[in-house]
């Protein structure tokens, strides 16, 4: 079987990366009631006593989250879990897959470097589970697509075969957007820009007191800006940017996303791409806290990252959208989130389906946030986060900034090239000077024509 020789080779030694997670502080949320509805009770006297299997990426949320998780859902629903966690999930699942044995739910993103969850819709070995979103949460009266936040179900990344259905189902999110220290603006008397135009005046005068506008930890991190900055830019260009149609990057808005990453890199700190690797992108990062450069693209995490390092008096952190392309208009903030799914050979399709709806529920929520710090894409969630910080992050959609979450289309793999290398590495070399504008849409372009042909 074509799924056994993939695990096979998976399994012979391939390096893991961690999962990226955000590491946001936990606060106290508001108890759920405790109303069952008659048909996830009636639902649940044919079902009880059955064991379902579940497997989970340990990611900085820890695993005991999705312990306790299946400890209320056996207690709402008398369907036993059986979770197995792990950081290295894909090592401990694979040996049972290849001989047959299927978890019935999996949590497991994609863009990870083994690349299963990619394999598995490649192959067409996953379940369609957009009947789930017409189902009643169990133990509430409300269905799961009127729980979910908008937009979060409409995505490259829970429907990847654009037929309209959903085959992974969205989890814990992490909203991008830019950080800063609230508190040096507050003390300047300086607004946070709205528009770029307004960026670029408080590069000026931020240069006046030998302070950059912008840094970044590493060039990687340019992915969830430049996707927010092309939604901006490209309107419904933007989707057919992320398929690298011929002649996308001669667009209007292909070009007005260029100039602002080439206008930005002329006011980022001079050093950043000295230190932009894995081993020194904190000392980027240090610049925000240092009042040495304004503002860098980063997700949540970045609070945990930096939690112990020292910072500037005052310092309070900030957090915002991407600036208008023009007054009045759209604000864009790429969210990073995980999935869910189920192999299409699960035995227990229809329990697993069960224990995916109950995941949106309010009690499922609390238990993920108060337990791991993970934080659920519902509607409400930011109501129910008592902790003023982590609610600054979270309750960014709520203040009309867009929610964006498609990336560029996976291609066959093409030797020594990936959209990193092509897209967003490059942005150091426009910070040094070693590069063009235009060198970069050259290569974009010339780039682009190969990831087209491999989408084949």
């Amino acid at each position: 079987m074509k799924l056994k020789k993939l695990l096979a080779v998976m399994l012979a030694g391939t390096m893991l990366l961690g999962s990226m997670a955000g590491c946001g502080q936990k606060a106290e949320t508001e108890d759920k009631g405790d109303a069952k509805t008659e048909g996830s009770a009636d639902k649940g006297k044919d079902s009880e006593g059955k064991t379902i299997s579940v497997a989970a990426i340990e990611t900085a949320y820890g695993s005991e989250m999705w312990t306790k998780v299946a400890e209320a859902f056996t207690e709402e629903t008398g369907i036993n879990v059986e979770v197995t966690t792990d950081k290295n999930l894909e090592d401990v699942i694979g040996p049972s897959m290849q001989g047959g044995e299927y978890p019935d739910v999996v949590h497991l993103a994609t863009g990870r470097e083994a690349a299963l969850t990619e394999q598995f819709i490649k192959d067409n070995l996953i379940s369609d589970i957009t009947d789930v979103l017409d189902m009643t949460v169990p133990g509430e009266d409300v269905k799961v697509s009127e729980k979910i936040a908008g937009g979060f179900t409409d995505t490259s990344l829970t429907n990847p075969y654009g037929d309209g259905k959903t085959y992974l189902a969205p989890m814990f999110y992490s909203p991008c957007g830019l950080f800063y220290n609230a508190g040096l603006f507050e003390e300047k008397g300086w607004t946070v820009p709205t528009t770029w135009d307004e960026m670029w005046e408080l590069g000026e005068k931020a240069k006046e007191e030998d302070i950059a506008l912008f840094t970044y930890p590493t060039a990687g991190y340019f992915d969830a800006f430049f996707y927010a900055l092309m939604h901006e830019t490209m309107g419904d260009d933007f989707s057919k940017a992320l398929t690298y149609e011929d002649g996308i990057w001669d667009t209007e808005g292909a070009k007005q996303a260029f100039d602002i990453v080439a206008k930005l890199a002329t006011y980022t700190e001079k050093t950043t791409p000295a230190n932009a690797n894995d081993n020194d992108f904190r000392k980027n990062q240090q610049l925000v806290l240092d009042n040495k450069a304004l503002f860098m693209p980063n997700g949540n995490w970045v609070i945990g990252e930096m939690e112990d390092a020292p910072k500037a008096d005052g310092f309070e952190w900030g957090f915002t959208a991407l600036p208008a392309v023009k007054e009045g208009g759209e604000r864009a903030s790429y969210t990073f989130f995980e999935q869910i799914w189920m192999p299409a050979e699960a035995k227990e399709q229809d329990l697993g389906k069960e224990f995916i709806a109950y995941l949106y529920s309010d009690e499922a929520a609390k238990i993920f946030f108060d337990k791991g710090g993970a934080v659920q894409p519902i509607e409400g969630m930011s109501d129910m986060i008592t902790d003023d910080n982590t609610k600054l992050y979270y309750s960014i959609y709520d203040t009309g900034a867009v929610a964006v979450m498609d990336a560029f289309a996976a291609t066959e793999p093409i030797e020594g090239l990936t959209t990193r290398s092509t897209f967003f590495d490059p942005v150091n070399s426009l910070v040094t000077g070693d590069k063009t504008e235009q060198d970069w849409i050259d290569q974009i372009k010339a780039d682009s024509a190969k990831f087209h042909e491999a989408l084949k």
